[in-house]
């Protein structure tokens, strides 16, 4: 909730007068109220108070004791064991190591870990007792004497263990419980300013403008004066400056500041740090539950006679409608159309609910569907790369609800994916706990080869570091290679982290990130105070500069210019195959037996064709023939040079006579409308939709699996006949069966090598040596006839890729589209639950 809100709002009555407070009041007293009071509660439960008593009386605990994450989750804790699993509780609370919470999610709360609970739902926050209504009995069948009487003598015994306080009887634990109690109010206020004061405060610091004035204060990692900063890692800068700033030593201690500065000798211990990200970034799937769980929490307060409008996301959320989009229609001029048409009709009531949030929920950016992929949308708009917030400033950083967040890396901001509870937490204002990284230091040098592309770059980078072994690690990027690299080819590097296995893929932020932010249509005010805030803060690379050595905990090291053309398949995306021996891994393919790298198909069947009719013409189909071909996913659509390239090999192709044959499903399905934008200036878009490369939506598509369905005559010749089909495509995974159920052969490629493959018709096929097909003159057309140089795609993206198609696109965004204006969604502070829904529940949490 709102903290920021006065007691005279209405909202929450207001508080008594607190007495003086004894200066010598600790946390460990306030552990011992915690004792005193969870043994009060087990006493009261056979009696039958009310639960609505016990939540009371968290709310009073609550309101009065700010001591930290792991303290009020442990009492959270109590109440939850307490109501929905009272066998759980003979032992006290402190000793538990799970407890099923009434969310269904089992919290942790142990000695040795006590930040370990990263989410609840505090839908209680700030409510004194008398803002709550008549209370509901519980029922005796449930709080029966049985149940609870035998563990009398077992309390009388924790009790006194905890206290430290011999107790003979049962009546002494209860008179020493009350007396205890009484004390609670007592220490209100001293517990309330323990927990304010940030012992760092002396490193605030002014940031100037060069002419005049100041963009704010900000924590200076300089000010510490301590020479251990000097040489971390970037990314691990971002923790510590995050730790700074928010260090209050209940839920951020100075001893976990220290822990990361002290980073080259504490990391290889696995320790613990908390961590708040900056922001929250959300896809519709995993959103739907996030913002139901804020609904929920309204209802809860509306119930408790509090004030609904109070509950909202303490951080900045934002939500991108993206997964919902299928390739129903593809090879049409109104694919894009039909295909929404078809995502509002499935979706209706989900994107009413999220229209809902949107209006309703301070804090929180919904953008709807047909806009384009989060994890583009998120580097080409919503990145901050430095938050402004109240004079203070402080890098982004951000945490979302798909692995691919990372792909913000190549920005500059510290992003990656989490579970759906840790980004809840996130957005209600609390640390996630985390093992500071070891960080593996990657050096790039030389320049790619004319006609690699970042998506060769990509595949060969995951499988070194798939390798190496990467999980849970950090990889930071450096080194003169990293200036040769546009920010679109570093976030497609970024992008692919969960693939390659790391935490994060990191670009620090250097002159070519300021370039982009600049290309993408950012104020030059917010750039400049971005580039004079990380100069300030010693986190902006230039490279006209000499470098400190930094220290990492591992060193790799990559030559661009021995990056090669390459594919990942056919069924993980660390499975790089180089272009030139595609066709011998093929056929190696089909004979290994059946794993990652084979099909065992008999070497008499090899050459099995299945024939059938389509669209009154005979086709014949063979292993390793493509039937999916799909441009497609934030890894590639986000970079302009492999999309305007794809537009010229298709083009070029063209030219010469070559199209792809009509049973191919292509599709093309970018990230953003910036993309339609550029390619529309640039006139390729013309020669992608005359190879059948039509726009099918804004969204993950086939990346995700939404592929829609095949052609009823060709998804019966591959089953009958039992084809191993392929599809190509320019994502980030290719499991079996996650791109298609009926393509065994996935293969991930840059763009151009997409619409390559599908005009070639199959795998399985030697580009470099066998011609991809005849000209209209009838000569063999080979992929270096078609193939465009650097220096081709480089041209055509200085004249079509330009600031005002970001700064139009990004305007228009949050105003929608026809369809989700038109779609009628509740209006108010509280969400109107259909009782008849099967998707959209209100969740009995409370």
């Amino acid at each position: 909730g709102s903290q920021s809100k006065s007691s005279s709002s209405g909202a929450f009555p207001p508080r008594s007068p607190q007495p003086s407070i004894p200066r010598n009041f600790s946390a460990d007293a306030c552990n011992g109220l915690l004792r005193n009071l969870y043994t009060w509660l087990r006493l009261v439960i056979p009696s039958q108070i009310s639960l609505w008593l016990q939540i009371v009386g968290y709310i009073w605990l609550y309101d009065i004791c700010p001591l930290g994450c792991h303290v009020r989750m442990q009492f959270i804790t109590v109440i939850r064991a307490c109501r929905f699993s009272p066998r759980l509780m003979p032992a006290p609370f402190w000793s538990l190591q799970s407890v099923h919470c009434s969310a269904g999610i089992v919290a942790t709360t142990t000695p040795s870990s006590p930040r370990s609970v990263s989410f609840y739902s505090p839908a209680y926050l700030k409510l004194s007792a008398s803002a709550v209504p008549l209370p509901l009995r519980a029922k005796s069948s449930f709080w029966g004497s049985g149940l609870i009487g035998d563990y009398r003598s077992s309390i009388v015994s924790s009790f006194s263990r905890a206290s430290g306080v011999g107790l003979a009887s049962f009546g002494e634990a209860t008179s020493q419980i009350a007396a205890s109690l009484s004390t609670l109010p007592t220490f209100s206020r001293k517990l309330s300013s323990m927990a304010t004061e940030n012992p760092f405060n002396y490193a605030l610091t002014d940031l100037p403008k060069v002419d005049g004035g100041t963009f704010g204060k900000y924590y200076s990692l300089p000010a510490l004066k301590d020479p251990r900063i000097d040489k971390l890692p970037y990314s691990i800068k971002i923790l510590l400056e995050a730790a700074i700033r928010n260090c209050d030593n209940f839920q951020v201690m100075k001893e976990d500041v220290e822990k990361i500065i002290d980073w080259e000798n504490s990391a290889p211990k696995q320790v613990e740090i908390p961590f708040k990200p900056a922001r929250v970034i959300l896809q519709d799937f995993t959103g739907v539950p996030a913002t139901v769980d804020l609904a929920a929490m309204r209802d809860a307060i509306k119930q408790l006679g509090g004030d609904p409008s109070v509950i909202n996301p303490l951080v900045p959320v934002d939500l991108v409608i993206d997964h919902s989009v299928q390739v129903d229609v593809a090879r049409s001029p109104n694919a894009l159309q039909a295909n929404m048409q078809h995502e509002f009709n499935r979706n209706k009531e989900r994107f009413a609910f999220l229209k809902w949030g949107a209006s309703a929920f301070q804090n929180m950016l919904v953008v709807p569907p047909g806009s384009g992929i989060v994890h583009q949308v998120n580097l080409e708009y919503l990145g901050r790369v430095v938050f402004n917030t109240s004079g203070v400033l402080y890098p982004d950083s951000v945490v979302g609800t798909d692995s691919h967040t990372t792909m913000i890396d190549g920005l500059g901001v510290a992003g990656w994916g989490v579970g759906g509870i840790e980004a809840e937490a996130a957005m209600l204002g609390q640390p996630m706990s985390m093992v500071l990284p070891g960080v593996v230091g990657f050096k790039l040098t030389g320049k790619l080869q004319t006609g690699v592309t970042a998506t060769d770059l990509v595949l060969t980078v995951t499988q070194i570091l798939r390798k190496h072994g990467v999980v849970g690690k950090f990889v930071e990027f450096y080194g003169e290679g990293m200036s040769k690299l546009s920010l679109a080819d570093r976030a497609t590097i970024a992008n692919m982290s969960p693939e390659y296995g790391a935490t994060m893929g990191f670009f620090p932020v250097d002159h070519v990130t300021l370039q982009y932010l600049r290309l993408t249509g950012r104020e030059e005010e917010k750039i400049q105070m971005i580039e004079s805030y990380l100069r300030a803060n010693k986190m902006f690379i230039d490279y006209n500069e000499t470098q400190a050595d930094k220290v990492y905990s591992s060193y790799l090291e990559l030559d661009l210019d021995s990056v090669e053309p390459s594919l990942s398949g056919p069924k993980r995306p660390h499975d790089r195959v180089s272009l030139k021996e595609m066709k011998t891994d093929w056929h190696a393919c089909l004979n290994n037996k059946v794993g990652f790298k084979g099909f065992a198909i008999p070497k008499e069947q090899q050459g099995s064709v299945a024939k059938f009719t389509y669209e009154g013409k005979s086709v014949e189909l063979r292993h390793g023939d493509v039937v999916i071909a799909a441009v497609t996913s934030c890894t590639n659509t986000s970079n302009p040079s492999v999309m305007l390239g794809a537009g010229l090999v298709a083009k070029k192709a063209y030219d010469l006579g070559l199209v792809v044959k009509p049973w191919i499903k292509t599709s093309l399905a970018p990230g953003s409308g910036v993309v339609t934008k550029y390619l529309k200036q640039s006139g390729l878009q013309e020669f992608l939709d005359l190879q059948g490369f039509h726009l099918v939506g804004y969204g993950c598509t086939t990346c995700i699996g939404n592929s829609g369905d095949l052609h009823e005559s060709i998804a019966m010749a591959i089953t009958e006949n039992d084809i191993v089909a392929a599809a190509v495509l320019s994502g980030n995974r290719n499991f079996e069966g996650r791109v298609h159920p009926l393509t065994r052969a996935n293969y991930l490629a840059s763009p151009p090598l997409v619409v390559a493959y599908a005009l070639a018709g199959t795998v399985d096929i030697d580009v470099e040596k066998e011609p991809i097909g005849k000209s209209k003159d009838g000569n063999d057309v080979y992929l270096r006839d078609i193939w465009p140089s650097s220096e081709e795609v480089a041209k055509v993206v200085a004249s079509s890729v330009l600031p005002e198609m970001f700064k139009s696109t990004y305007e228009a965004i949050t105003k929608g589209n026809l369809m989700w204006n038109d779609l009628a969604s509740p209006a108010g502070a509280l969400y109107s639950w259909d009782p008849k829904s099967t998707y959209v529940h209100d969740p009995p949490f409370f």
